[in-house]
């Protein structure tokens, strides 16, 4: 199974869309949705955080990102932070803590390898990714019934 994400801000903050694409064998499954006021980090996560929400049981899953900050949070930085009560090496509360803690919660419950692509370059499918948050972020679209738009609101803190 992959997962490619991204996500999408006009403005930062401003109006967000994010975007992802489910792949197994021949299926392929396109998904976007899109928040009126938010940020571009905010949006990378949603992407992931979406369609990890859309797998049905456990499975192992290739997910790919643009978005250093995504990779690196889930892979590198995140441990550290829970350990440390949510906050960062500056003392800081970890900016976005309520998607981590989603996407951590997301990520446990599958076999997740992470793999980060250069973005506006030669992967056909984040191509597409931007696209539709581009799309959806300056249109509002999305393509899901309700959209869960009220969680990828930045927060006011």
């Amino acid at each position: 199974m992959q997962l490619i994400t991204d996500g999408a801000c006009k403005g930062n903050p401003g109006r967000g869309g994010w975007a992802c694409i489910l792949r197994f064998g021949e299926m392929k499954r396109e998904v976007y949705g899109c928040s009126p006021y938010t940020t571009n980090n905010r949006m990378e996560l949603a992407a992931a955080i979406e369609g990890l929400k859309r797998l049905k049981e456990r499975c192992a899953v290739d997910l790919i990102t643009d978005s250093e900050y995504v990779l690196k949070g889930i892979t590198q930085w995140i441990e550290g932070w829970k350990k440390k009560g949510w906050v960062t090496s500056t003392k800081k509360p970890v900016t976005n803590k309520d998607l981590w803690i989603m996407l951590d919660s997301l990520v446990a419950a599958h076999q997740v390898k992470w793999n980060w692509t250069k973005g506006h370059a030669s992967h056909e499918d984040n191509n597409r990714c931007d696209e539709l948050a581009s799309l959806a972020a300056e249109e509002q679209l999305s393509n899901e019934a309700t959209p869960p738009q009220d969680i990828y609101r930045k927060n006011a803190d």
